[in-house]
């Protein structure tokens, strides 16, 4: 990789990516063609968190968190810092001193694909996680990576800037010149939800509203009734 610190990065309009956030990880991958999911390894250390933001991103090598801390200085108010490593990690490369660091920058939270510890004290000072892994193994800075270049989490491509949404499903990625139209679907498709949900609540089956009838029969489904007992 080439040793570089991208500063003065464009990002997403934050207006925008907050009102993804609030339409959740999966409306949102499901709005977008079901596209940008980072895959069910990243996991949340804590319940109930669902926070959007942009990103800033770090590549660093295994077993060294050198770029992240030099990551920080890019980080501004609304941004959400994305790490990944050369080479699979599970190393702790995260903690609590640098979540304050970023927490009084105004960062909302990090996605990793390695490890972090300190895992109470990031609970207890309400900083998102998602995480890879959970680990105590600690970390050198002696390696130098990239700052704010693009990177590959999950099989997705995050650039810098992105919008970036995280709850207790995961995260998703969604590209900064695709916020509009991704805002528009994913409403679009909360609103078809609701009408849905009203129907369930009043006790149509999903097979009736779905049109999952036909597509039983053309499965070659049957119907048999049981024998009685005897």
């Amino acid at each position: 990789m080439r040793p570089v610190i991208v500063t003065g990065i464009s990002r997403a309009d934050l207006a925008v990516v907050d009102q993804l956030a609030a339409l959740g990880v999966a409306t949102v991958h499901e709005a977008i063609g079901r596209s940008g999911y980072l895959g069910p390894s990243l996991r949340p250390i804590q319940d109930g968190t669902r926070i959007g933001g942009t990103a800033v991103t770090a590549l660093c090598w295994p077993g060294d968190n050198l770029m992240i801390h030099a990551a920080v200085e890019q980080c501004q108010a609304g941004d959400l810092l994305v790490v990944t490593t050369a080479s699979p990690s599970t190393d702790g490369m995260f903690g609590e001193l640098l979540a304050t660091s970023l927490a009084a920058r105004g960062v909302r939270g990090l996605v990793i694909e390695a490890g972090v510890r300190d895992v109470a004290e990031l609970r207890e000072m309400g900083f998102g996680v998602w995480s890879a892994a959970v680990s105590a193994q600690g970390t050198v800075k002696e390696t130098a990576g990239a700052v704010n270049v693009p990177v590959s989490v999950g099989g997705q491509i995050i650039t810098p800037g992105d919008a970036i949404i995280a709850d207790d499903d995961g995260v998703v990625c969604v590209p900064r010149g695709d916020i509009g139209a991704a805002l528009t679907a994913a409403r679009s498709r909360t609103a078809k939800e609701e009408r849905n949900r009203a129907e369930l609540a009043g006790g149509q089956l999903g097979l009736d509203l779905y049109g999952l009838r036909d597509k039983l029969a053309a499965l070659g489904v049957e119907y048999v009734k049981a024998q009685p007992d005897g």
